[in-house]
């Protein structure tokens, strides 16, 4: 049996593929956004940050004590993402929403169907799926998070991390956290949790890529 890491990479590339070659995505990594357009990919990140570490907690009291590195590893995680709502207000505020207006937000569709689902799977389907949830989005982070700063920062004339501290910040400090979740990956051999996981990682590549081209 293949390390899971590995194997995950494998089973959720063309999801991921999706993503990056969408033109939206592609056009948003080279060219950045309007003003208009970045105000709303913040408004529905600040959604899914708020409810990640609540998702997570709903995994971590599920998972059996035969797993219980993963419910360690999720303490940690938790803990390491804890107010990162904040940094989320704070780009916000730089351009031109108000805290209040921020918590007025509506989410779109696509987003309640990301946060919706992996609620779900976390208490219904298998907890082990909120790895699946992580991997999605730190990848997205890692990756892509860096190039899509630097275009935001270009087109919108930003100086420094000023409005764009959130993303930035998470280009930096998902790529380290990628690491962690690799060891952690490895030590499943489980095909339950392997297939719950994979399952997670591909619908959340998915709902992302809806609410990136819908903003």
């Amino acid at each position: 049996m293949q390390p899971f890491f590995l194997e995950l990479v494998t089973l959720t590339d063309e999801e991921r593929r999706r993503f990056e070659t969408s033109p939206v995505v592609l056009d948003a990594v080279v060219s950045g956004m309007s003003a208009e357009r970045y105000r709303k990919l913040l408004l529905e990140l600040y959604h899914i940050v708020w409810h990640f570490n609540p998702i997570c907690a709903a995994g971590a009291s599920r998972i059996p004590d035969t797993h219980r590195q993963i419910r360690y590893f999720l303490y940690e995680h938790m803990y390491e993402e804890s107010g990162h709502e904040e940094w989320v207000i704070n780009d916000l505020e730089v351009m031109g929403i108000v805290k209040e207006e921020v918590g007025e937000h509506q989410p779109s569709k696509f987003t309640l169907a990301l946060i919706g689902y992996n609620y779900w799977a976390a208490d219904r389907r298998q907890p082990c799926s909120v790895l699946g949830m992580i991997y999605a989005l730190e990848v997205i982070a890692s990756v892509y998070g860096g190039p899509f700063s630097l275009a935001i920062k270009e087109a919108l004339q930003l100086q420094n991390e000023s409005g764009t501290s959130f993303i930035s910040s998470h280009a930096t400090m998902d790529a380290e956290h990628m690491a962690e979740l690799r060891l952690v990956l490895n030590t499943l051999h489980d095909a339950e949790s392997r297939s719950a996981i994979t399952e997670s990682a591909i619908i959340n590549f998915h709902h992302f890529t809806q609410i990136f081209e819908a903003v």
